[in-house]
């Protein structure tokens, strides 16, 4: 057992991860709730008791002038509507079980009044599911002051806005309309595809059921919200209230009005300030780089729990999961890419990509952005014949706030796991997730990981349970590699490009034929 141990912690962690991934789930079907099993806790104060129901025919509740059936096959909808009442309408509320009886075969009648609870039988797989949400909470934690803190220094580094402007606002109106284009790209794969969708109907109507009204509620809210009603919110009366409160949007706002401020006024009082969000960012990816060394045993935890609550059948729909991330990243990289430079610049297709290979091998094998930027810088100098001066602008801020392939990515399993758990999302809600995960994205630092912690902000920014993180994170390496890969072409495209337009590029495929 030791040496078991020892070769698990000696292993990469994206392999822990798959290891977590596929033992969580064998310990939860293993360890599965039984589905024809509940606790009925009633009784008035003093006489509490706890009935344990099973392999009932049919339960009626009866509550507030209302009355709700639920067959054998029901029990998320049972619970969650006796949830859904408040203590005092639980203790008025009745339940009726019919069942039949073991010993007799005959049907019975049960009744049972003054309602405490009623609640699934726990099993060891459940009662692990503390540790997988204390690993969500880190990484929500982590969320908001890694967001400003990239977001001020992405921002500062655009220096002096006299001399760069035309540059800066090219390089960031191109970085916004590609990331914009790629969330588009997701969605439409994940719409086309629904992966979420081609789950088992059992587990998938399970999830539809227990999460219906809340659906239906989160709608209702999305309705009244007028697109405009969004944009004046994104600015806030009070930042830190915002913060408090975790309203990404305005958290986002102001991150970038900040950074850019501190760039108008005198370096020597803008240096003290940008160097202690550049400490801050830096504690914050070193406590990312932590966080994901636990991310093996927050996995295992969240997977058991829930295929031990929901079935194994939960985990059939991520290859068709993984198959519309890649087809988005693929399209995005070698279609959008190679449009805009056909279009805007005069580089040939084929010699573009064959020329930033070595970057992108680098990107897939580290999954960082950052580790692969100096390579990229060699090869937009020497291959791309773009400028040192637009290279080392470009890049580098490309680097920082450029991350389609992320964001792409942001958009398929914000779909994904809507449609697992039963979520219709509306027009409104799938272009806050464009909006959203466009400005998340420019926060996102270049290193592996981050990217899970973004995709917490779009889920929360649309309603939809941040647990579904767990769903996906078995095969985020994979992706990460790739979405990385598709970063990092985006912005030697956005070199080339934005160079060519300044008059900065010279042709190096003439050089080179």
């Amino acid at each position: 057992m030791i040496s078991i141990v020892k070769k698990f912690l000696s292993f990469e962690l994206y392999t822990k991860i798959l290891i977590a991934l596929v033992v969580g789930a064998i310990f939860g079907a293993i360890f599965n709730v039984d589905r024809h099993r509940v606790q009925i806790e009633h009784g008035p104060d003093g006489e509490i008791e706890t009935a344990d129901v099973r392999n009932w025919e049919n339960i009626t509740v009866y509550a507030k002038d209302r009355e709700w059936n639920f067959g054998r096959s029901e029990q998320d909808g049972l619970i969650r509507n006796i949830e859904r009442l408040r203590p005092s309408e639980r203790r008025q509320a009745r339940i009726e079980v019919i069942k039949i009886d073991e010993e007799t075969g005959e049907r019975v009648t049960r009744v049972y009044d003054t309602i405490r609870k009623v609640e699934t039988v726990g099993t060891v797989a459940t009662a692990v599911r503390p540790i997988g949400t204390i690993f969500i909470r880190l990484l929500t934690f982590i969320a908001i002051p890694l967001v400003v803190s990239s977001l001020i220094v992405g921002a500062t580094s655009l220096t002096d806005l006299t001399k760069v402007a035309s540059i800066g606002a090219k390089t960031i109106g191109y970085y916004v309309v590609t990331t914009s284009i790629a969330i588009t790209i997701g969605l439409s794969a994940a719409n086309i595809i629904q992966p979420g969708l081609r789950m088992a109907e059992e587990p998938r109507e399970r999830f539809v059921s227990e999460y219906q009204e809340d659906v239906e509620a989160r709608i209702d809210e999305e309705l009244e919200v007028s697109v405009i009603d969004q944009i004046v919110n994104m600015v806030p009366t009070n930042p830190l209230q915002a913060m408090a409160e975790g309203e990404m949007l305005q958290i986002v706002f102001f991150g970038i009005v900040f950074g850019l401020i501190l760039t108008s006024i005198p370096r020597e009082k803008a240096e003290p300030v940008i160097k202690l969000f550049e400490g801050i960012m830096d504690a914050m990816i070193k406590l990312v780089e932590f966080v994901m060394k636990i991310a093996p045993y927050g996995v295992f935890a969240l997977i058991a729990a829930t295929v031990g609550e929901f079935g194994f059948d939960i985990l059939g729909t991520l290859i068709w999961y993984v198959m519309a991330v890649v087809i988005g990243l693929l399209i995005h990289m070698f279609i959008t890419y190679g449009i805009l430079l056909k279009g805007l610049s005069s580089m040939p297709y084929l010699y573009f990509f064959k020329e930033i290979r070595p970057a992108q091998l680098i990107a897939f094998s580290t999954s960082s952005s950052a580790a692969t930027l100096p390579i990229n810088m060699r090869l937009g100098e020497e291959k791309m014949g773009c400028s040192k001066e637009t290279t080392s602008f470009i890049l580098p801020l490309g680097a920082t706030i450029n991350m389609d392939g992320t964001a792409l990515y942001q958009g398929v399993a914000a779909v994904f796991i809507a449609q697992v758990y039963g979520f219709d999302l509306t027009i409104a809600q799938q272009l806050t997730v464009v909006l959203t995960a466009t400005l998340a994205s420019i926060g996102t630092a270049p290193v592996p990981g981050v990217g899970i912690v973004m995709l917490i902000i779009v889920l929360r920014a649309i309603g939809v349970p941040e647990e579904g993180v767990a769903l996906i994170l078995g095969v985020d390496r994979i992706l990460d590699m790739m979405r990385t890969l598709t970063n990092v072409t985006g912005d030697a495209a956005a070199n080339v490009i934005i160079s060519e337009s300044e008059g900065k590029r010279s042709d190096t495929s003439k050089q080179a034929a």
